[in-house]
């Protein structure tokens, strides 16, 4: 044999084996070959984890344990999926780091994700047309940009909710957040939900999100909620239990993971026991909260909650939890009760939904994927939301938040150390309320 015919021969088995080793491993988009496969698709789930401020571990977490159930059961419609993870760190250089990445691995949507920060990961990834599905809706981006498909109504519809539950109960509201970009919107959206019950807008109190001490902003809420006189003074029987604490102060904080933090101050500063009614939106309080801080003796006892799903103990969610028992392997960051688990969850479910309309074969991109959003019928979440659909005549007009298209916000109480729906109350859609409020952001 030659010296350049055994070249080409070791050329040839060089190549093969490469490639043999890639299809065992499963690198790489494998665009369905000759062998009938249709090919792997690869997405991204990002989110901040080990910072001084908002984590939610749970989401990547729940992202990978959805990829290991998925694979168990042959792909969706016959894709290999592959969830690439990435640690936002609550800051814009992560958030635009996380989104190059998923340009870079050729990522066809982002999927169940949170950053506060839609600058900067929006424009990396409309450069590419990369779908942003089932973001938890922290930054005003995620129902502004044409590339973001959001499967709840975000801070927006809970602050909404807040402000509906509140203005049924309170006629002085104080509410706490952070002194962010993201945080600036808050008042204005829960003020929409107060407006609707005719209550006085809420006092605005701003706060270090990373804050170790909020004894400042617990005595400015105090002074703020303790002047208003209890209406049910003076009342007895049916008519006290029909207008409960009407007219009583209420304070609100917002503060994701310091909420805890900015409670325990305000229980200290308030000494004469007179606690206005407390409240907050699922993901700055849950259940571990609850549970962590003594259950049926846990200070946040009686508290309101805004969700946008229904509560965790709801048989609508034995699908997730069913798929973190057997995947997550023992990985302790994936909580079923978590706001940012469940989002995952629905944020896959819809992918999952989307990737069964292609045909047998046809390969996956995310220009592709994107087209299919915006041009299919609804895509149903198993009763978790409403049916979602992001088509044009699904945009609502909501000032700052066009691609609002599930408003529905669920009305929660903290009862015998359980979140559990309020009771009387059913679930609303909040986008007429915020269609009427200015723009906020």
């Amino acid at each position: 044999m030659t010296m350049s015919r055994r070249a080409a021969s070791f050329s040839r088995t060089l190549v093969a084996t490469a490639v043999g080793a890639c299809l065992v491993a499963g690198c790489g988009v494998v665009p369905g070959g000759s062998d009938g496969s249709a090919g792997t698709v690869t997405v991204m789930t990002f989110a901040p984890e080990d910072t001084g401020a908002t984590n939610m571990p749970g989401m990547p977490g729940m992202a990978r344990a959805y990829e290991r159930w998925v694979n168990s059961k042959g792909g969706i419609n016959g894709h290999r999926l592959r969830v690439l993870t990435c640690n936002e760190k609550n800051t814009p250089t992560g958030a635009a780091d996380c989104a190059r990445k998923a340009t870079a691995a050729k990522a066809v949507a982002v999927v169940g994700s949170y950053s506060q920060h839609g600058r900067a990961f929006m424009a990396p990834l409309e450069a590419e047309g990369i779908p942003f599905i089932g973001g938890y809706g922290v930054s005003p981006e995620e129902f502004q940009s044409t590339l973001s498909y959001p499967v709840n109504g975000g801070q927006p519809v809970l602050l909404a909710g807040a402000g509906h539950q509140l203005g049924k109960a309170c006629s002085q509201v104080a509410l706490v957040r952070p002194d962010t970009l993201a945080g600036d919107s808050l008042p204005v959206l829960l003020n929409a939900g107060l407006k609707a019950n005719k209550v006085a807008e809420a006092s605005d109190i701003r706060a270090a999100e990373d804050s170790a001490d909020f004894t400042p902003q617990a005595r400015e809420a105090l002074a703020t909620t303790s002047g208003g006189k209890d209406a049910n003074d003076g009342k007895d029987g049916k008519e006290k239990d029909k207008d409960k604490d009407k007219g009583r102060g209420c304070v609100t904080a917002v503060l994701g993971e310091r909420t805890e933090t900015f409670f325990d101050a305000f229980r200290r500063l308030d000494a004469q026991q007179r606690t206005p009614q407390i409240s907050s939106v699922l993901g700055s309080v849950s259940q571990s909260l609850v549970d962590r801080t003594g259950g049926r003796e846990s200070p946040f006892e009686g508290a309101y909650l805004t969700s946008w799903y229904p509560v965790s103990g709801d048989p609508l969610w034995e699908p997730m939890r069913k798929v973190i028992s057997e995947h997550a392997f023992g990985d302790d960051s994936v909580d079923p009760d978590d706001s940012g688990a469940q989002t995952t969850w629905i944020g896959y479910t819809v992918l999952g939904e989307i990737v069964k309309r292609f045909k047998p074969g046809e390969e996956v991109t995310a220009r592709k994927v994107g087209r299919m959003l915006n041009q299919s019928e609804s895509v149903t979440t198993g009763g978790l939301t409403p049916d979602l659909s992001w088509r044009y005549q699904d945009m609502r007009a909501v000032a700052g938040f066009p691609r609002i298209v599930n408003g529905r916000v669920t009305f929660q109480i903290v009862q015998a150390g359980r979140l559990v729906a309020q009771p009387g109350e059913q679930p609303l859609d909040m986008t007429p309320a915020l269609e009427q409020a200015p723009r906020a952001a």
